[in-house]
């Protein structure tokens, strides 16, 4: 053969590196995923039911479309695929958000090795995240927070590659694509786009921007986001709208800057703030890592603004493994005279590691109700682990802090709207409307029931979805008015149940009303019964 027409591959040498890396991360991945198997397993045989959430998103399952009120198309996708495959089996319905939970704890490992980690950092960074608190509650029921961080850490693991020489086609689309899903996931993906932009602009590393691939990877995560902003405009921009009333209503508790830096550390767990604090300032100031300066700036950036939203103080959450990855690195160069660290042990820091892994123990009922509401009660009681402090919004708790007392009462509130239609004449049972007045309330309805009317309500994506036809000539009720307030819509009213399960949501200690005669059209006049929020 000719030397003008020879041709030469370059096979690129395997990166045993990265190999191990992989086969670590993969190991903590199956760890995460296992522990929540467990638990979810073990919760529902302990008695904690469905969370109010849960019920919602299972309907938005059976509803697909580009867009919903208060949240991304993603974990409708999401709800449909698990009760698809596994019913309404607790377990079955949480596996992707555990799968999720599990993929972060692989991609924290994957960013400790693409910043320069070995072994001994990579496991500290994918400990410190799989034992975090904020995390093992998140992964722990079906919801679109499990996925978010997966998303954005798979947007910086793409940026770092490109940093390390890797194809900028791959990296771009790659980044695309996380970006792109990510916007269906949560709106909170754009104020994240938005920080990681400006920490590039502010650092020699914009050059990334600056090129024909980054265009495609933009153009890429437009497109995959568009549908959503179509949803939104055809459907006169309700998240807007939902995100406005919340505000004005003063839904969630509003922090200072200094109480919310403080939640951020109880979140992750105060001791954890050994290890993503270090991480923060190594990518802050430390010269070896100038090239990554621009994720510190990233992370300030997005803090500022929640703070200044006042959102709530686990949305800043999704942003932590890649501190907890610096953090590693740290830990790893701070002892590598250490023979565990210079032999890469997966536990070269035992006394840290087992701290960590013991006060998580300790705090785990905290995250997960993984205890009898009894047994939990008296736990806390003896350890001081809970108070009010720890909800995110404005309403009232019971005994328990709302995360757990949201799964109670659903079944009670079934069983009772059952006895009572299966009360109606035939007649009436073809003509009669349940209305609900939340999702949690319909959505239990409408998930755990059998052969009743679908319930209908006016709050979030239910008020899209309509009336249902209904006329209001006969009702079942479930709302928090008075008999007295009742009869200014109805000609008939009789109290014919009650919400009031010991352990659920003060809110749900509600009258179940039969109703007869409303003096408005439900169908006419449902524009009145609209309630985002």
């Amino acid at each position: 053969m000719s030397t003008a027409t020879a041709s030469t591959t370059v096979v690129r040498p395997i990166d045993r590196s990265l190999r191990d890396a992989l086969q670590l991360a993969l190991l903590f991945g199956a760890i995460k995923l296992a522990l929540h198997i467990a638990t979810n397993l073990w919760e529902a045989h302990i008695g904690y039911g469905y969370f109010r959430d849960e019920l919602y998103y299972l309907m938005c399952g059976r509803r697909l479309a580009w867009g919903y009120v208060d949240h991304g198309p993603i974990v409708a996708v999401q709800a449909r695929l698990a009760e698809t495959l596994f019913g309404h089996s607790l377990a079955g319905i949480r596996m992707l958000s555990a799968l999720a939970g599990a993929a972060r704890v692989f991609l924290t490992g994957l960013l400790a090795w693409s910043l320069g980690g070995r072994r001994p950092a990579q496991a500290l960074a994918m400990l410190g995240v799989l034992l975090a608190p904020q995390f093992l509650a998140l992964d722990s029921f079906l919801s679109m927070n499990s996925f978010e961080s997966l998303f954005w850490m798979c947007c910086l693991l793409t940026l770092i590659l490109l940093l390390r020489g890797y194809s900028q086609l791959g990296c771009w689309i790659a980044f695309g694509i996380a970006g792109g899903v990510g916007l269906l996931n949560k709106p909170s993906m754009t104020f994240f786009l938005v920080a990681l932009l400006v920490g590039l602009l502010l650092t020699p590393q914009r050059r990334l921007l600056q090129t024909r691939w980054a265009a495609i990877g933009v153009a890429l995560l437009v497109l995959i986001a568009l549908p959503n902003l179509l949803w939104q405009m055809a459907n006169h921009w309700p998240t807007l709208e939902f995100l406005h009333n919340g505000r004005v209503e003063n839904k969630n508790i509003a922090l200072a800057p200094l109480p919310f830096l403080g939640k951020q550390i109880l979140n992750l767990g105060p001791l954890a703030i050994f290890l993503w604090v270090p991480g923060l300032v190594w990518l802050l100031r430390y010269p070896g890592a100038k090239t990554f300066r621009w994720l510190a700036y990233t992370y300030f950036i997005f803090l500022a603004a929640m703070m200044a939203l006042h959102a709530k103080d686990y949305y800043v959450v999704p942003i932590y493994p890649v501190l907890f990855a610096a953090g590693g690195i740290v830990w790893e160069s701070r002892f590598s005279n250490r023979r565990a660290v210079q032999t890469g042990s997966i536990f070269a820091f035992p006394v840290y590691e087992t701290t960590l892994i013991v006060a998580s123990l300790i705090a785990l009922p905290m995250a997960i109700p993984v205890m009898k509401p009894d047994t939990w009660l008296a736990y806390t009681k003896a350890t001081h682990l809970y108070d009010t402090g720890g909800n995110t919004e404005n309403a009232s708790s019971g005994v328990l802090p709302q995360f757990y007392a949201d799964r109670f009462g659903w079944q009670e509130e079934v069983d009772q709207v059952t006895r009572v239609f299966h009360s109606l004449s035939p007649e009436d049972q073809r003509k009669v409307t349940i209305m609900a007045s939340n999702y949690g309330e319909a959505g239990a309805i409408n998930i755990l029931g059998h052969g009743l009317p679908t319930a209908i309500s006016g709050h979030n994506n239910y008020w899209l979805w309509g009336p249902d036809s209904a006329t209001g000539e006969v009702m079942i009720v479930i709302n928090g008015a008075t008999p007295e307030e009742m009869r200014k819509f109805y000609d008939s009213v009789e109290i014919v149940g009650r919400m009031d399960h010991p352990l659920s949501m003060p809110f749900e200690h509600r009258n179940i009303y039969l109703v007869r005669g409303r003096h408005k059209d439900v169908t006419a006049d449902w524009n009145s019964f609209k309630h985002y929020i």
